[in-house]
This record gives structure tokens, C-alpha cells and sequence, in this order.
């Protein structure tokens, strides 16, 4: 019994950092929604929501999540737009498609390593002879998710020229 319960708290799949570390890729069209999610000092607030109201959305419309991307773009200390991939458009949202070449690299550990982690992406991509257009963060497992895997995966992933 103890075992069943434990099990379904877990709400995100495993995430494999592989195909994901140190990549360079292309996206045409990718096709995403949009929503936002109220911050206070860049610390989200209401995250779980806004993520439960995109699930019930995608849930609704018989929709996939392509490797369960969700980018996230901090505009302000007060909002982060969320951008959560789709395989089609869903009626009702803010669709839009992302295109451009992307370079990725995955890092793990507490959220309060994002400053050091983005210094070293920013460091990496211009050592790579990268410029870096726009840098979007992918929390790839919620909090307890991370603590029941015992990682605690974040993605960087910019768009390049």
C-alpha cells in the first residue's frame, strides 16, 4: 500500500540530461502555449497552478508534450512567461511558434546555483564562438519529483546567431 501511494506522487517523468547537455539544435515552427506565472523577486509564486491550468488544458484538447518541455523566461522580477511545448495547436490558448538555432546545457543542483550556471552558459557559448539572442530556463522535474529522484535537473537553453 505504502509503496502505491509513494509512486503516485511522483507527477514528472525521469528526465535524461543526454540529449540535452552541450547540444546545439534547430527548431522550426516548434510549436508552444503561453502563460504566465506571477513572481515575486524572480521567486515564482503561483508555478503549480499556472502548471496545473496548462495540464488540464493539454489534458482536454488530447494533446502531447514533446520530452515534457516547458521553457520558462523570467521578463521581470514580477513575471515569468512559461512556454510549454505542444504537438498541436489547442483552441482556447496563446499558440505560438519558435523558430532558430538553440544551444542547450544541463546542470544540476539547488536553484540557488542558477546565477553560477548561468555565468558558466553564458562563458560556454562564447567560448563556442556563440551569441547568445535569448536564454530560457526548463525546470524539468517540480520539487518533490527532483527530491524523489534525487536530482534536481535544470536546462539553459538560448536561442543563438
Amino acid at each position: 500500500m505504502e509503496n502505491k501511494r509513494e509512486n503516485n506522487s511522483v507527477c514528472c517523468p525521469p528526465f535524461d540530461p543526454t540529449p540535452w547537455d552541450d547540444k546545439v539544435f534547430d527548431w522550426e515552427n516548434k510549436k508552444f502555449i503561453k502563460d504566465k506565472v506571477f513572481t515575486l523577486f524572480y521567486m515564482p509564486v503561483n508555478f503549480g497552478q499556472v502548471m496545473k491550468r496548462l495540464d488540464m488544458k493539454v489534458k482536454s484538447a488530447d494533446v502531447s508534450i514533446p520530452d515534457y518541455l516547458c521553457l520558462s523566461d523570467h521578463t521581470s522580477k514580477w513575471n515569468m512567461n512559461v512556454y510549454l511545448a505542444v504537438d498541436k495547436e489547442i483552441q482556447g490558448s496563446e499558440n505560438l511558434l519558435i523558430s532558430g538555432k538553440f544551444y542547450s546545457k544541463v546542470y544540476e543542483g539547488p536553484f540557488s546555483n542558477t546565477g553560477k550556471w548561468c555565468k558558466d552558459f553564458e562563458n560556454s557559448a562564447e567560448a563556442k564562438g556563440m551569441k547568445i539572442k535569448k536564454m530560457y530556463m526548463w525546470y524539468t522535474t517540480c520539487p518533490k519529483c527532483a527530491k524523489k529522484y534525487g536530482k534536481n535537473y535544470v536546462v539553459i537553453i538560448a536561442e543563438i546567431e
